[in-house]
């Protein structure tokens, strides 16, 4: 709801200002306010493109796995696909909250030797951890690469759907480079403001 009023109103008021016509620079002030509009937009995702993206899975989720406990208590039908999709739509969640996590600075750490070590060698077990984690995620990107380009070439299918595989395994990929990028944006959020 709250998206919906924010992005309604800044598309009703880019919308008037176009159609109105009342002053010679409407065309301007439409360009003006189609960028204030998009810039809200990328203000939003760049702030919520996790929770949002994985409220509509969980979602999706839910309603799925509802309508086939019902159905499979007030039948003895029960779907099958049902599983596959939560099972799949879990990887992607998983993956979205650890960029959460990371872009927040909401993971488990463990500070014993952190706290207590000063301002220049904190910096330096920072960028250490930081490359690290990047690390981890490059490879990670790079094996969910290769594993979506064998599903392809393999052409496999889901047991359930008989979707190709990749569609649910190209999460892998896409998601780690976007854990990468919350982990740099962290880190140069961190390092400009000395926080660390």
């Amino acid at each position: 709801p709250y998206l919906c009023a924010v992005f309604g109103r800044r598309f009703i008021l880019t919308a008037s200002s176009f159609v109105s016509g009342k002053n010679r620079n409407s065309k301007q002030n439409f360009y003006d306010n189609a960028r204030g509009f998009m810039s809200s937009v990328i203000r939003v995702l760049n702030r919520k493109f996790e929770e949002i993206l994985g409220a509509a899975m969980l979602a999706v989720m839910v309603t799925v796995a509802f309508i086939n406990v019902v159905v499979r208590y007030c039948s003895s039908f029960s779907f099958a696909w049902t599983e596959e999709l939560t099972v799949n739509f879990f990887v992607w969640i998983v993956l979205l909250g650890t960029s959460v996590a990371f872009r927040e600075a909401g993971n488990l750490r463990m500070n014993l030797i952190y706290d207590h070590a000063p301002k220049a060698v904190r910096l330096i077990l920072y960028i250490f951890s930081i490359v690290l984690c990047v690390s981890f995620f490059a490879v990670l990107a790079y094996m969910g690469y290769i594993e979506v380009l064998d599903e392809m070439d393999l052409e496999v299918t889901s047991e359930a759907l008989e979707l190709p595989v990749w569609w649910y395994t190209c999460c892998i990929p896409l998601m780690s480079l976007v854990i990468i990028f919350r982990i740099l944006q962290k880190a140069v959020l961190t390092i400009h403001t000395g926080f660390y």
